[in-house]
């Protein structure tokens, strides 16, 4: 279903054209008739927040931003979280770079909300595409709203009040990312930077008001309150339950799209079906509130 959105106000010129479509039932909506690259723009800002809230995940299509267009639009939405492992664009530190090839394969290969390993998880994150390999690398989101939603009231009442701890090495592992001494420093000031953070399994959204599930295969280590077999038992259950496909939506992307989801309450996976191709993309991470 296509609506159009409309605004009284100074600003509503720009944003009159405005078309939004809805692309399942789950979550998921394609935004079109706006260029991102404009100046910020209050009226734009809280109309693109409201869709957020409604829809969790947005796409752009046809949005050619260079880093610093991407970082203006972005900080509308909040301050932005510097990785503290991956690189970023020279000229700007809060736009994050992943450039995976043949040499240099994909390390987030599960279902996962971007950076849940610290007290205040991202808002959400806005990706721009830069480089498409000739076929694959779609990207899923699911909907951990609507997969709680669905679960049984006895289930949801177990899940109430349960902790989780996340951590940063639980993904960005020694193995992987110290293996020379250079990569072992940048690794060492990464993790005494970052040390495991617990987060409510359940959390609430801070605006609509609608419980999430708030556990991800990346960084998730265990449930605080279970014994460990418990806790494994629990969580594999919940990610599986969450990557369901009907609470998913897939998006084939091309040159120049700019996806923004609220990682509070999604949870997504890029397919690494295009290797040894390059793939490269840009992420502005936005920072939120600490979960409850």
């Amino acid at each position: 279903m296509t609506t159009a959105v409309h605004t009284s106000s100074a600003y509503t010129t720009d944003i009159s054209r405005l078309q939004v479509t809805r692309l399942t039932g789950a979550l998921g909506a394609e935004v079109s008739g706006i260029s991102l690259s404009d100046a910020p723009n209050p009226v734009l800002r809280d109309t693109i927040s409201a869709l957020l809230h409604e829809h969790e995940v947005l796409f752009f299509r046809n949005q050619p931003l260079n880093s610093q267009q991407h970082y203006e639009f972005a900080r509308q939405f909040g301050d932005l979280h510097v990785h503290p492992i991956y690189p970023h664009v020279a000229e700007r530190p809060e736009i994050l770079i992943l450039d995976t090839h043949g040499k240099n394969p994909p390390d987030a290969i599960n279902w996962h909300s971007d950076v849940s390993c610290i007290e205040r998880p991202p808002l959400g994150s806005i990706l721009a595409i830069k480089q498409l390999p000739p076929v694959g690398g779609d990207t899923l989101w699911a909907s951990a709203t609507a997969a709680y939603e669905a679960l049984s009231e006895p289930f949801k009442q177990f899940l109430a009040g349960l902790t989780a701890q996340h951590s940063l090495i639980h993904s960005f592992t020694e193995e992987q990312y110290a293996r020379t001494p250079e990569e072992r420093v940048h690794w060492q000031k990464a993790k005494d930077n970052n040390p495991p953070v617990s987060h409510p399994v359940i959390r609430t959204h801070p605006v609509s008001g609608r419980k999430a599930i708030f556990v991800n295969e990346d960084f998730t280590q265990h449930i605080n309150e279970l014994s460990r077999r418990e806790s494994d038992a629990v969580l594999q259950f919940l990610y599986r339950h969450v990557s369901h496909p009907k609470f998913t939506v897939r998006w084939r992307w091309q040159p120049d799209d700019v996806v923004f989801w609220d990682n509070r309450i999604t949870q997504h996976i890029a397919i690494s079906d295009y290797l040894p191709h390059r793939r490269i993309v840009h992420r502005a991470t936005i920072t939120g509130e600490k979960p409850f």
